[in-house]
C-alpha cells in the first residue's frame, strides 16, 4: 500500500500549469474542409429527391452536437464507427454494387472493402484507448488500499460489476437491439461507473460495507475519486483544453455517417459523379482515421504522465498563482479580524497565505460554520 501522507488531490488549477507542458498540434485544415462538403453534399441530395421532406427529417434526426465531456465524445465516435462499419457491411450495400453491374461498381466495391479495413483499425485504437485509461484510473485506486484480502474484495467487486454489464450488452445485442441501443446502454454503464467511484469516496451504495468496515481506504483517496470528474473539477480543465479538437472530429464522423447513408439509400438516384463521392469518402475516412488515431495518441500519453495525487504544498501554490485574490487588512491589538469563504463539503481543501508586515504577531484559526449556523473549530489556535 502506498503512503499518502501529505498527498491532496489534483486540483483544476494544477491541471492548469500541468498542462502547459502539453500542447496539441491543431488538427489538419482538412478535418473541416471535407466536413463541409460531406454535409454540403448529402443536403444537395436532397435536390433530386422526390420525398424530400421525409429525408430532411432522417438528417436532422442524425445531425447532433457533440457532448461536452472527453469520455462521453469517445463512446460517441465509436457509436459513429459501428454505424459507418454497419454500412460498410457487404449486405448493406446498395444492390447494384452488391452485384458489381459495372465495373466502375466493382472499382467502388473494391474501395469499400479497404475502407471497412481501415475503420476496423480505428475502433481497435479508440477501444484500445479507453481500456488503457479505466486500468489506469483502477490500479491508481488500487495501489492506496491496504494489500490484503481487503484489496482483492474490492477487485471481485469490480469483477463482478464489469461481467454483470457485458452480460447486459450481450442481452440487447442478441434481443435485436440497434447500434444506438448498444451504445446507449454502455454510456448508461460509464456513467454507473462514475457513480461508484463517487459512492467509493462518500462510502455509500455498494461501497458502504467495504469501505468503511473493511478497506479503510485513505481519505486523500476517497476526496479523489468523489471530486473526480465533478462538472467544475479537475477534469474540467482537460475538457476546456482537449475538448475542442475532439468535438470537430466527432461532428466529422457524424458527417460521414450521414453521408454514407444517403448515398446508400439512393445510390441510383444520385446524379453526382459516383467517381467523386467514392473520393470524398475515402478522403474523409483516411483523414478521420489519421487525425483521431494521433489525437489518442497525445491524450494517451498526457494521461499516463498526469498525477493523481500531489504535494500538499504544490497545489496550495498552484492555487496560489492562479488567483488575483489580494487584500491587506489593518488589524487592531486586540481585534478579530475574519474572513468568511464558501466551501463544497468539511473535506474541502483551502489554501491560505498571509504575510505580516508590522513586524507584530497575529493569532490564526479556521472554523467550520454549518447551514444552522453551529461553528466547529476546523484548525487550533496558532500564534505566526
Amino acid at each position: 500500500m502506498a503512503s499518502t501522507e501529505g498527498l491532496v488531490p489534483i486540483t483544476r488549477a494544477y491541471l492548469a500549469k500541468f498542462y502547459d507542458k502539453y500542447s496539441f498540434a491543431p488538427l489538419s485544415e482538412d478535418v473541416d474542409r471535407l466536413s463541409n462538403e460531406l454535409r454540403k453534399c448529402y443536403r444537395s441530395f436532397l435536390t433530386e429527391l422526390p420525398n424530400r421532406a421525409g429525408e430532411e427529417l432522417l438528417i436532422s434526426e442524425m445531425e447532433w452536437t457533440p457532448p461536452h465531456k472527453i469520455d462521453e465524445n469517445l463512446w460517441r465516435n465509436r457509436e459513429q464507427i459501428e454505424e459507418i462499419l454497419f454500412l460498410l457491411e457487404k449486405r448493406n450495400w446498395p444492390m447494384k454494387l452488391k452485384g458489381h453491374a459495372t465495373s466502375a461498381d466493382t472499382a467502388i466495391a473494391t474501395t469499400v472493402e479497404r475502407l471497412d479495413a481501415e475503420m476496423h483499425g480505428i475502433l481497435t485504437a479508440v477501444q484500445s484507448f479507453q481500456s488503457a485509461s479505466t486500468e489506469k484510473i483502477f490500479n491508481m485506486v488500487v495501489t492506496y488500499m491496504p494489500q490484503d484480502f481487503r484489496c482483492s474484495l474490492f477487485k471481485q467487486q469490480r469483477e463482478r460489476s464489469e461481467r454483470r454489464k457485458q452480460a447486459e450488452v450481450d442481452a440487447v445485442i442478441s434481443s435485436g437491439g440497434s447500434i444506438r441501443d448498444k451504445y446507449s446502454l454502455l454510456w448508461k454503464q460509464q456513467m454507473e461507473r462514475r457513480r461508484q467511484l463517487a459512492q467509493l469516496g462518500s462510502a455509500s451504495g455498494v461501497y458502504k460495507t467495504l469501505v468503511k468496515y473493511l478497506v479503510g481506504v485513505p481519505e486523500v483517496l476517497l476526496d479523489f475519486v468523489r471530486q473526480i470528474n465533478d462538472h467544475h473539477g479537475p477534469m474540467e480543465e482537460q475538457r476546456q483544453r482537449y475538448g475542442p479538437p475532439l468535438y470537430q472530429l466527432t461532428s466529422m464522423t457524424i458527417s460521414i455517417q450521414i453521408f454514407l447513408k444517403m448515398w446508400w439509400r439512393h445510390f441510383d438516384e444520385v446524379k453526382l459523379s459516383k467517381d467523386d463521392l467514392l473520393s470524398l469518402v475515402e478522403q474523409s475516412i483516411h483523414v478521420y482515421g489519421s487525425e483521431f488515431k494521433r489525437f489518442l495518441v497525445f491524450l494517451g500519453e498526457v494521461f499516463e504522465n498526469s498525477p493523481f495525487l500531489i504535494p500538499a504544498e504544490e497545489a496550495g501554490a498552484a492555487e496560489l498563482n492562479q488567483s488575483d485574490d489580494f487584500m491587506e487588512a489593518v488589524i487592531p491589538a486586540g481585534k478579530t479580524h475574519e474572513v468568511r469563504l464558501t466551501v463544497d463539503s468539511v473535506n474541502s481543501y483551502i489554501a491560505w497565505d498571509f504575510k505580516l508586515t508590522s513586524g507584530k504577531d497575529v493569532g490564526f484559526c479556521l472554523e467550520l460554520i454549518s447551514h444552522s449556523g453551529e461553528s466547529n473549530v476546523s484548525s487550533t489556535y496558532n500564534i505566526f
